[in-house]
């Protein structure tokens, strides 16, 4: 027996009955005061709901996505089946966000993407290297300096490795798949995909969206995304 359940409440209903009035062994009264409780144990129960709803760390489902729409209005949106955690996540850190520093852009992607993006920026010798300074080296990879690109980075992000379902074959699997795998219950690559294996969630244009906010104004972030 749980405080607030329907025992319970049926419980604290007989203790208040006048002592003498009716014997212990009492059906009726019993069933009557099982009905109240129940009744008033789905009140107490709702009253519950409602008060981890009313507070955004505790609320769950469409009335988590009214408290983010309340603080952040359209600029942050559930993803496709994306968890309470990870939206809740999502939307304390768009409270108070980082931004306008070449680290916001680092930690915002990576928070995004899950993996550090590249960052270069032509007038920031520990990118580019300086004779006399280090970083320099014939044949290694990098980027050339530029004093004509002020206020400008380029920036290469990297999509989230979503797990994906890319060796199920689908039904006519040898026409539509590019496993070419036909689909069969204890053969082939066939089997049911839950929606959350399927899809990460994180578009290209969140990526481009997050890279917006970010920016300083006056300032030109070149974006690229790859796989």
């Amino acid at each position: 027996m749980a405080i607030g359940d329907q025992n319970d409440i049926a419980g604290r209903l007989k203790a208040l009955l006048p002592q003498g009035w009716f014997p212990d062994n009492a059906p009726t009264l019993n069933a009557v005061l099982q009905g109240l409780g129940n009744g008033l144990a789905f009140g107490y129960a709702l009253v519950q709901f409602a008060l981890t709803q009313v507070v955004m760390v505790t609320a769950t489902d469409i009335w988590l996505d009214l408290h983010a729409f309340d603080y952040l209005g359209t600029s942050l949106l559930r993803r496709l089946q994306e968890s309470d955690a990870s939206f809740l996540a999502r939307a304390q850190a768009g409270l108070f966000p980082q931004a306008n520093t070449r680290q916001a852009i680092i930690s915002r992607l990576e928070a995004l993407t899950g993996t550090d993006p590249v960052v270069f920026e032509p007038q920031y010798p520990q990118d580019t290297g300086a004779y006399g300074y280090g970083g320099l080296g014939y044949g290694v990879e990098g980027g050339y300096g530029s004093l004509a690109l002020p206020y400008q980075a380029f920036v290469t992000v990297y999509r989230p490795l979503g797990q994906g379902v890319p060796l199920l074959a689908g039904y006519s699997g040898n026409d539509l798949s590019p496993v070419y795998a036909p689909l069969g219950y204890g053969a082939g690559l066939g089997s049911y995909v839950d929606l959350a294996q399927a899809f990460d969630g994180v578009t290209d244009n969140d990526i481009y969206q997050t890279v917006a906010e970010i920016e300083p104004a006056g300032s030109i972030i070149w974006t690229r995304i790859t796989s």
